[in-house]
């Protein structure tokens, strides 16, 4: 790992795509600016990064590190184990590579190597995705030198004087792809009429799945069609329950590659409310119903969710009332043209563009 380049940075953190595509974006960033740097990416072992970061071009390094279960489990007992080594494994990392700054993405290898960092006295960066905070971010954020955040009214949780909003790095370059509606209709074999995009991830939502196969008889019924991405685990059983349905207006498929045509399609898309797929539909600017995860840490989703909710850009369903009324809602929702309008006009304002290159030019700027 030796390095003779003047710039060294590591970026750190993972664990899902929300964690890593980011942190990606942000390390072409930098290259795109400065060619000459040299990015060494920290990650945790067994995570999607161990996959992903190489096949992007950059090198990888993973952590045994673990989260602590919220709950009583023997998984726990290793955790402290998993956590020193992985603090020791972060020491040499650091002591070899040298860098000059250290970027954390948020994810379980982010904290040990910020804290590393920090007690060296390396510059660090926290790009903090969500409305929320959590507990390592609030605890590193006292010595980072620049906190990047996607939402205002961050300062609750950190350092006004170190908050810079950036927003999230996604595609970005869906503002550079003029789409046009019929060729994404047709691209998806889907008739010229009011369209609702479903989108539950790459591995699906199962409560917003059960939602439409519960009234896959309104949606017939309707005068609309929908493109349902069901994710790969769901995939069979939601086509065999359409299939069965007898319905004919609805395009069921396991994932979809192309989302910039996705959501050329769309009249209104319903959507979990992961930081990155919101700060996705922000730039998108097409009216939205957002159904939070309530499987992830601290409810973050749900805040995700009201900070667009509480600015009138979104509707938030709950998923403990999706079953009952997220049909219902989407199928009133696409028929009110005032709504939409007001939904899509508010949810554009929210936009931040060019986030990755923004971080990347923080980073930058904290090596002397």
């Amino acid at each position: 790992m030796n390095q003779t380049m003047s710039k060294n940075i590591i970026i750190s953190g993972g664990g899902t795509g929300g964690h890593v595509f980011p942190a990606i974006s942000i390390a072409n960033a930098i290259k795109e600016i400065d060619p000459e740097c040299a990015i060494l990416f920290v990650g945790a072992q067994g995570k999607i990064e161990m996959e992903k970061v190489p096949a992007a071009g950059y090198k990888i390094i993973g952590l045994p590190v673990a989260g602590l279960q919220r709950k009583l489990t023997v998984k726990n007992l290793t955790f402290i184990f998993k956590l020193v080594r992985s603090l020791k494994i972060s020491k040499n990392i650091i002591n070899e590579f040298k860098p000059d700054v250290v970027v954390g993405v948020g994810g379980y290898a982010s904290g040990p190597v910020l804290f590393i960092a920090n007690r060296k006295r390396i510059p660090t960066v926290i790009q903090e995705q969500n409305s929320y905070a959590g507990l390592t971010n609030k605890i590193l954020a006292k010595k980072s030198k620049v906190i990047c955040v996607a939402y205002e009214g961050m300062e609750k949780y950190f350092p006004k004087e170190k908050i810079i909003l950036t927003g999230n790095p996604v595609r970005q370059d869906l503002l550079n792809k003029i789409t046009n509606r019929d060729e994404a209709l047709s691209y998806f074999n889907l008739k010229n009429k009011k369209t609702i995009v479903i989108i539950g991830g790459s591995l699906g939502a199962g409560t917003i799945n059960k939602s439409v196969i519960k009234d896959l008889q309104k949606i017939g019924d309707s005068n609309c069609q929908v493109l349902w991405q069901t994710g790969r685990y769901y995939y069979k059983d939601v086509l065999k329950a359409y299939e069965d349905s007898g319905v004919n207006n609805i395009k069921v498929l396991d994932f979809v590659t192309r989302m910039d045509l996705a959501y050329a399609c769309a009249d209104v898309i319903i959507s979990r409310a992961g930081a990155g797929t919101i700060s996705e539909l922000c730039l998108v600017g097409k009216p939205v119903i957002l159904v939070p995860s309530p499987n992830v840490a601290e409810d973050h989703q749900t805040k995700n969710a009201l900070a667009l909710v509480n600015k009138n850009a979104a509707i938030l369903i709950r998923d403990t009332d999706a079953v009952e009324n997220l049909i219902d809602n989407a199928l009133i929702l696409i028929n009110d043209e005032a709504k939409k309008s007001e939904l899509s006009i508010h949810i554009s304002k929210l936009a931040l563009k060019d986030s990755a290159k923004n971080i990347a030019v923080e980073v930058l700027k904290l090596i002397q």
